[in-house]
């Protein structure tokens, strides 16, 4: 009685949001100032979301794609480093091999089994909703590197857990993404890195307990994903795609009741040729400022070197920080901002991310007219329980450049070869060109032209997370 009782207040919670939605939507029809207003919100708001939708097409919804993975709960790895041939996820790693794979729970929970692992080498499974919120992860710095079978179930999920089940994970969303690193101890070591890939396994619950799967009916409609569409009012169609896939968050009933103004995230959805001209400017103007309020905000924490820590997350700890670090009553500028910078960005306690987008002046990175350095004092490389690197990108494109030497960052597992001064100061070389042959193992290749760096901390120290140690500057050389 009492899961009965439950059971009905969620959905009396759901069926009150639906009718608020319908409500709106019955609505004279808007003026274009308040066309505007709901247009920057809805931007924002949706902003990561359809990031999201652009990975789940590319990966799973069209086999023609070059990004192209597989099917959807079906895990695919790959025992190689990411490249400038990479274009699908801005600024990507190319440290950890990864696995990547869209996982489908609504028609039944599913376990994902991971084995034992070295106690040495660092892995995880990064746990993504649709909403692009870290809700779990599984691996060295959370579940351990002991095996285990990990059940994730949809909201209202009610029952025990199986034998077998080391825990059972709740997602928000039926659909969600798993990113899986796990560390490459050198270039020897990709054969053992292929090795534990292919341990990993993403089933039904059915046939984890061996018995026929269930299988539920699909909207087999796929909107075709055009690049250039996020900028513009072209990116609310996906927005209504992807939250008819969700069902309504209830702290998320105003948002999605004025949005619905405008017929985003209703049956109907968005369609700019029923509003008159003037609302559609009004509808465009509002893009625009969205677009704007997010390159605010990111020029804002440029030079924060824990930015990274705040603005990937649980809802949760998103909700939190946007109080505590941004005096925000909603964390959305924050992560259509991570979208924006770094999609599927890791949670603080596993990763950090310094950035480099503008020297001390304020002016962004050219290696088209100036060389750079950046020296780590004896004894204060980054301080993390896993590794670290320093990664390069174009500043334009935000992927990998071209360079002779094949090389898209430098990182702890180079340590060996890496030519340090006699005081014990270590150096990096920033530059298009290379600082000699003697110095080459430190230099970190440029493009000719704008650029920006990101340096990863992988299980940062606690020295880290609390800013008591600063990465240290990259510096125009004189």
């Amino acid at each position: 009685m009492k899961k009965a009782t439950a059971l009905f207040s969620k959905l009396i919670g759901i069926l009150v949001i639906g009718l608020l939605i319908t409500a709106c939507e019955t609505k004279e029809q808007l003026g274009p100032e308040e066309a505007k207003e709901i247009a920057k919100e809805a931007y924002v708001y949706g902003f990561p979301i359809v990031m999201n939708y652009k990975t789940l097409y590319n990966y799973v919804l069209n086999d023609k794609s070059a990004e192209y993975k597989g099917q959807m709960n079906q895990i695919v790895c790959e025992a190689r480093l990411f490249t400038p041939e990479d274009k699908t996820i801005v600024t990507p790693n190319s440290d950890t091999p990864y696995c990547m794979f869209w996982v489908d729970i609504k028609d039944e929970p599913r376990v994902i089994s991971v084995p034992e692992m070295e106690p040495d080498r660092f892995y995880h499974f990064q746990l993504v909703d649709v909403f692009t919120h870290n809700f779990a992860y599984l691996g060295t710095l959370t579940t351990g590197n002991k095996a285990g079978n990990y059940m994730v179930v949809s909201q209202g999920w009610e029952g025990e857990k199986p034998e077998g089940i080391t825990e059972v994970i709740t997602c928000e969303t039926d659909l969600f993404f798993v990113v899986v690193r796990t560390q490459l101890m050198g270039e020897d070591d990709l054969d053992n890195v292929k090795t534990i890939q292919d341990v990993y396994k993403v089933q039904g619950l059915s046939s984890f307990l061996g018995k026929t799967p269930v299988v539920a009916e699909r909207n087999e409609t796929v909107l075709a994903w055009q690049d250039g569409d996020e900028l513009t009012t072209a990116m609310f169609p996906y927005l209504d795609y992807m939250l008819n896939l969700t069902e309504p968050i209830a702290s998320e009933s105003e948002i999605r009741a004025r949005m619905a103004k405008l017929g985003i995230g209703t049956k109907e959805g968005f369609d700019i040729n029923r509003f008159d001209a003037a609302t559609q400017k009004a509808i465009e103007e509002g893009v625009a400022a969205g677009y704007q309020e997010m390159d605010d905000f990111k020029n804002a924490i440029t030079h924060d070197p824990l930015a990274s820590a705040k603005i990937f997350g649980t809802r949760s700890f998103l909700t939190k920080s946007a109080r505590e670090n941004y005096n925000s009553d909603n964390f959305y500028v924050m992560r259509a901002v991570a979208a924006l910078m770094g999609l599927y960005g890791n949670s603080g306690e596993e990763a950090i991310y310094p950035t480099y987008l503008v020297d001390a002046s304020g002016v962004p990175f050219d290696a088209a007219s100036n060389k750079y350095t950046m020296t780590f004092e004896k004894d204060a490389l980054p301080p993390v329980n896993a590794f670290w690197s320093l990664s390069m990108y174009d500043g334009t494109t935000q992927l990998f450049i071209d360079n002779s030497l094949d090389r898209y960052l430098l990182n702890s597992n180079s340590l060996d070869s890496f030519v340090f001064g006699e005081d014990g100061s270590l150096t990096l070389y920033v530059q298009k060109e290379s600082p000699g042959k003697e110095l080459e193992p430190n230099w970190l290749p440029a493009p000719d032209g704008p650029f920006y760096c990101v340096m990863r901390l992988y299980g940062p120290k606690e020295t880290a997370l609390s800013g008591e140690w600063v990465n240290p500057p990259l510096e125009i050389v004189k």
